[in-house]
Formats: C-alpha cells, sequence, structure tokens
C-alpha cells in the first residue's frame, strides 16, 4: 500500500508487526485522551462559550470578552486560579522570559533543579553574556543537577538553605540534553519536598510538551506558576502562535503587569481574530497529544527493532511528547531529519540543513513541514550538530501523517 510513497514493502511489514504489539499501549494513551477531552468540554460548558467569543479586537483590546473567557477556561483546564493566554506571546521563550523577569528583582536567586534550562534561555538567564539578562540587573543564578534523572535532594536542601532563593524553575522536558523528562509523580514529590524547607519560594515549571500528557497538570500537584507554548501541545495544531502562563492570581498580575505596562496589566491586548482558533487549538488538544504520543511509541519501538537506542523506550512512562533517538553519527542524524520533511504536507521539496540558529550555541537542523512555522505538536525533528547526535522528534497532528513521515525518514536512512 506504501509502494507509491516510496516505503519497500519490508519496511511496511515490519510497521504493521510493531503496531501490533504496541496497541495495548495505544490503548492506555486513548483513555487518558478521554479524560483531558473530558476536562476540556466541562471547562468550555461552565464558561459557556459562544460564537460571541469568536469575536475579534484591535488597538488597544479593552473589554475583549473573547480574550477574557479564553484566560478563565484555561484556568479551568489547568486549576488554576488565573491565566494570561496572549497572542503577544512569541513562543515559550519568551513567555518564560516575561515570566523570569516579572517576578525577579536585584539580588534575587534563580534555581534550576533540573541542571541548565534549555539553549535559549542562556542569553535570558546571563549565562551567556547579554546585556539585557536577567544577570545584568544583578539577579543570580545557581543550577542542581539531576542525578540518576532524579532530583538531587540533598544538594537542594542544602542551596536552599545556604542561599536565599527567590524562584525555582522546573524544565520539565528534557531540552536538548540526554537526561529523562520530568514526569509528575517525580514533580510532586519534588514541590512537597521543597515545600517542607521552604513555604515562599516561587515554584515555576516549564510545562512545554507536556501538556495532557497525563490527566494532571502541575498547578494540581502543588506548583505555583507554570509556561508553556500554544504553537505546542494546547494549541492543537491550530492556534498561528502565543503561549500561556497560568497560576497563582498576584504571579499572574506581576507577569501582565511586565508583558504590557504597569496599571495596564490583563486589561490590554487585542486580540486581532485569533480567538476562534485558540479555542478550537485547546478544544483538538487531547485529540493531537494522543496522536502525537501514539506516533512517538510507535517510533520508538520500530528504531528500536532497527537497532537504534532510544529513550523513552515504547513501554516506559512518558512525561512529554518528545522522543529521542541516537544516531552517534552526524549524517545519520542529517538524513532522519530530511526524511522527516520529505514526509511533511508542506515544504516537503525542501532539504533541512544545520544552521548558526539565534540563541543556540551549536548548529541545529530543524526540520518541520508544518502549517505554523516551528509548531512542534505538529510532526518535527530537530537536533544540534553535536555529538552524540540526538534527534530530538515531537508531534503529529494525527497518528496516520506521524506514521507516514517516520517511515519516510527511516526509509531515507536507509537509502
Amino acid at each position: 500500500m506504501l509502494e507509491e510513497f516510496g516505503i519497500e514493502e519490508k519496511l511496511e511489514e515490519l510497521a504493521k508487526k510493531v503496531e501490533k504489539e504496541i496497541e495495548p499501549i495505544f490503548q492506555k494513551i486513548e483513555e487518558n485522551g478521554m479524560k483531558n477531552s473530558l476536562k476540556v468540554l466541562k471547562a468550555f460548558q461552565k464558561n459557556e462559550i459562544a460564537e460571541m467569543h469568536f469575536g475579534s479586537t484591535t488597538g488597544y483590546g479593552y473589554g475583549d470578552i473573547g480574550r477574557d473567557t479564553i484566560e478563565k477556561v484555561f484556568c479551568d483546564v489547568l486549576k488554576a486560579e488565573d491565566s494570561l493566554v496572549r497572542s503577544q506571546f512569541i513562543s515559550g521563550t519568551h513567555a518564560l522570559s516575561v515570566t523570569l523577569f516579572a517576578l525577579l528583582r536585584p539580588n534575587d536567586t534563580l534555581l534550576s533543579i533540573t541542571g541548565k534550562p534549555y539553549d535559549t534561555l542562556d542569553e535570558v538567564i546571563g549565562i551567556k553574556e547579554n546585556p539585557s539578562s536577567l544577570k545584568s540587573y544583578g539577579i543570580s543564578f545557581e543550577q542542581v543537577e539531576l542525578k540518576n534523572n532524579e532530583f538531587d535532594y540533598e544538594e537542594i536542601e542544602k542551596t536552599l538553605k545556604k542561599k536565599n532563593i527567590k524562584l525555582i524553575e522546573i524544565q520539565r522536558s528534557k531540552g536538548y540534553s540526554a537526561r529523562k523528562s520530568i514526569t509528575i509523580e517525580q514533580l510532586e514529590k519534588a514541590i512537597s519536598f521543597i515545600r517542607k524547607i521552604d513555604q515562599k519560594v516561587i515554584i515555576m515549571i516549564d510545562n512545554c510538551y507536556c501538556e495532557f500528557v497525563t490527566d494532571k497538570e502541575p498547578l494540581e500537584v502543588g506548583a505555583d506558576i507554570i509556561v508553556g507554548s500554544l504553537i505546542k501541545n494546547l494549541g492543537g495544531g491550530l492556534a498561528p502562535n502565543g503561549a500561556y502562563v497560568a497560576g497563582k492570581k498576584e504571579l499572574i498580575q506581576l507577569v501582565a503587569e511586565r508583558l504590557t505596562a504597569p496599571g495596564e496589566g490583563k486589561e490590554v491586548g487585542p486580540t486581532l481574530g485569533i480567538n476562534k482558533s485558540i479555542l478550537q487549538g485547546l478544544f483538538m488538544a487531547p485529540s493531537v497529544v494522543t496522536a502525537s504520543l501514539k506516533t512517538a511509541v510507535f517510533a520508538s519501538k520500530i528504531l528500536e527493532e532497527l537497532g537504534y537506542k532510544v529513550e523513552p523506550k515504547f513501554d516506559e512512562k512518558r512525561a512529554d511528547i518528545v522522543q529521542t533517538i541516537y544516531f552517534a553519527e552526524k549524517e545519520k542524524l542529517i538524513t532522519y531529519c530530511q526524511g522527516i520533511q520529505m514526509g511533511s504536507p508542506v515544504d516537503s521539496n525542501s532539504i533541512p540543513m544545520p544552521w548558526d540558529m539565534p540563541g543556540y550555541s551549536d548548529q541545529v537542523i530543524m526540520a518541520a513541514g508544518t502549517f505554523t512555522q516551528g509548531s512542534s505538536i505538529e510532526l518535527s525533528c530537530d537536533g544540534p550538530i553535536r555529538p552524540p547526535y540526538i534527534a530530538f522528534m515531537q508531534g503529529g497532528l494525527t497518528y496516520e501523517y506521524g506514521k507516514l513521515g517516520v517511515l519516510k525518514a527511516i526509509q531515507n536512512m536507509k537509502k
């Protein structure tokens, strides 16, 4: 059947074998998708979503009933006191940056307990020199490494008692590191531990790639504030840009005033016709995350069958939608990413190449033949060009399209 797509019969037969073996895992993923679908539907109905909420504002955006109701829906879905859901956030990195600058002041200390944060935060924090960084404002940074993919509780306690920590940042997804992503159970245990030592420290979660992977979110296990991108999980492949920040009301107010202006906060921000896309994207998100997880499980199993090291393995508990594949060779990483591009609906004739991307220390190859530029809830694959040459694959609007993309990438390596 797949011959016309350039997939050889032997690979198609392997795919059929793999799908039979992973069917029980697919069933569990679908059950979780049903729970999250119910959660979203209830939030829509509670807030009486109607056609009037699809409207648009321009200029200052005063009195945008759609925008304000969207933020109430996100509060119900994420179990937050308040939220900020805006197209004025350019990316997840931007939302994280705004949040950090909103909550930290000169002489405060930021602590990461999942090692060094994602590469694009290096210049935000000041790990890499930048005159606009937190460091340039006199804000210090400390980090505690994970220990065997678990929180280093002994070192966390020492740091909290030794330093005056204002905010703890926890990045759940692995970023471009080789560590495992942080499960909701690990997060709950760590937050409980921190609260026994310090009741006041702000616990902020970078929740990118993790929403709807389980039926609980970080605010439900004690986090103060969470941040995520709308061109990842919660945008459902329909939101054209934007991000969200959700959590305690007083913290969201500070973030809103950093995004707009003191005294204006959440009251301004035109939606420019984006409301329907955000609402429809959130409505579709449980199904799209389900498809992304199934695509990741399929890729993990079939690539392991072909002899590649993968993380997580197909039957391991997942914390996010990201699947990593260790290629050990630069050429294989590049060829796999190029194959993902070939299996995409948009720009399938383009050939991605490594390049010096803003915010990254190494050259990066990025394959994303997506309807929204850079959307990583749509099937995409990327990786830094450095040993051990790991591909970070994520997304898939439907499982069928995700499967086709993975098979195309494998076939491209075989050539």
